[in-house]
């Protein structure tokens, strides 16, 4: 098998951080979630485990429940002092991003469809890193190959996290067994334009350290 190398570097360079881009009036039928979802199901997992579950919200009326919980964990957080911090420090770029972040939140029960990436189990309290990581590296590659299929067919995401700081109330509202472990929250939907751009980011040669730190 060959690769258009130029077509795949692309891909993998512009699958942005969407959120201001997103299209909160076009649905998104659930064949296209349904197809992304089965690629992404081909990442590998820890000691082959299998164990990602995958939870679609597509009804407004869960939407606003989430995205309400959403709201009031953002508002709880360390996000205002953040955002104001990269401000004063002139950081144009991440200051965007927590402006971005601010207009997600606003308008998240807007945004046709929410992907919650889940795993069957949970870490024990002060679980050694080496079991953290296995759990969490069973599900991030995954959403990673979901979020490219995505790209690849016209529609955008970004990995949001902030609905965790609400998890027991989310699972709750969902109906999620104490066992699962929601990891994410993906809002899904097609992008106004598919023109993204690779971001600045420091060359490698400056972060990569050889054979020591």
């Amino acid at each position: 098998m060959e690769f258009d190398l130029k077509k795949t570097d692309a891909l993998l360079s512009t699958t942005r951080a969407v959120r201001k881009r997103l299209d909160l009036d076009r649905p998104v039928p659930r064949s296209v979630i349904e197809e992304c979802l089965q690629l992404a199901v081909q990442a590998p997992t820890a000691s082959n485990s299998q164990t990602w579950r995958w939870l679609v919200i597509d009804d407004a009326d869960l939407r606003s429940m989430i995205a309400e919980h959403y709201r009031t964990a953002l508002a709880a957080g360390f996000f205002r002092e953040a955002s104001q911090a990269a401000a004063e420090r002139g950081e144009a770029q991440t200051a965007r991003v927590y402006d971005s972040a601010d207009w997600l939140a606003d308008n998240l029960h807007k945004v046709p469809v929410f992907v919650i990436p889940c795993v069957e189990g949970r870490p024990v309290d002060g679980a050694p890193v080496g079991m953290q990581a296995a759990i969490w590296g069973s599900i991030y590659p995954a959403m990673w190959s979901f979020q490219l299929a995505l790209r690849s067919r016209g529609l955008g995401s970004t990995l949001t996290t902030v609905h965790l700081f609400k998890e027991r109330e989310i699972a709750e509202i969902l109906g999620i067994p104490d066992n699962i472990l929601q990891c994410a929250l993906l809002p899904v939907a097609y992008t106004k334009g598919t023109d993204f751009k690779p971001a600045s980011r420091p060359p490698v040669s400056e972060i990569t350290h050889w054979n020591g730190w």
